[in-house]
């Protein structure tokens, strides 16, 4: 039910009003950030999970030059990424596929590389996801995610189905989201903190909130079924969380050919 609920959501055409292009913090520059730590290059095959509209899977292919596999949950999600690719000449480098993350449909040992930003956070079985990227990864395969990450507990007003759905409610310390790829027998490599990004996601999501709250009352765009009232909350409280420190953005990465050492974790500032 919560996975139908995030990707109705995330099918809708208001996501692109509110948040934009981007739909994770960072944007481009972070998902090839991800990719140069992942080692991509021209000869790796990659799964991006929760591929949304394809922006992150475009921008791997196009500046690494991998071919590219992008599941999500939404079939308008997928429809548009394909299109999208088509519109890029990339087609015949990436394609997209519904599917969900938590019962990946490929085989064993298929791809050299999986990626996933910005929606570990909103799987409800979080390790049984963790241990699909590691079944559908080849022998020395990486993974690399991107997620919110928390410290200490979220106000009251981000842990409603709403701010589930802004890939807030269940947003994890990083060290968890080591432990959860650890557990699926895969050794953490790197974590690197990105919480300025997020600080800067959510203030342009705000100044979109005041751009579309004008074109509404001026008759000129219709968001129905959008409740802006509480977009408007959860981006306030999710801004002074990120702003304190207590939510924050990170990269971990990991291989699965050896099994978890706790001297591999290699933290950055």
């Amino acid at each position: 039910m919560l996975k139908q609920c995030c990707a109705a959501a995330y099918d809708h055409d208001a996501v692109r009003v509110l948040v934009g292009d981007e739909l994770h913090p960072g944007g481009a520059q972070l998902t090839e950030r991800l990719g140069r730590m992942l080692n991509l290059g021209s000869d790796a095959r990659v799964l991006d999970v929760a591929s949304g509209r394809g922006d992150g899977a475009l921008v791997l292919a196009a500046r690494f030059g991998c071919e590219v596999v992008g599941l999500d949950y939404g079939r308008r999600n997928v429809e548009a990424a394909t299109n999208e690719a088509r519109l890029r000449g990339l087609a015949d480098r990436v394609e997209f596929c519904c599917g969900d993350a938590e019962r990946l449909p490929f085989s064993d040992g298929t791809f050299d590389a999986v990626v996933c930003e910005c929606a570990l956070c909103t799987f409800p079985d979080k390790r049984a996801a963790a241990d699909e990227f590691a079944r559908v990864l080849k022998p020395g395969g990486r993974v690399g995610i991107s997620d919110l990450t928390r410290s200490g507990p979220l106000p009251r007003g981000l842990e409603g189905v709403a701010a589930w759905i802004a890939c807030v409610a269940d947003a994890r310390p990083v060290g968890d989201y080591s432990a959860l790829l650890a557990g699926a027998g895969l050794a953490v490599r790197e974590t690197e903190a990105h919480d300025g990004a997020l600080v800067d996601f959510i203030e342009a999501i705000r100044s979109r909130l005041f751009a579309t709250e004008i074109m509404i009352g001026l008759n000129k765009l219709e968001l129905p079924g959008i409740d802006l009232a509480a977009v408007k909350d959860i981006a306030r409280c999710a801004l002074a969380a990120a702003k304190s420190g207590t939510l924050g953005y990170a990269i971990v990465t990991a291989t699965k050919d050896a099994g978890p050492r706790a001297g591999d974790l290699k933290a950055r500032p």
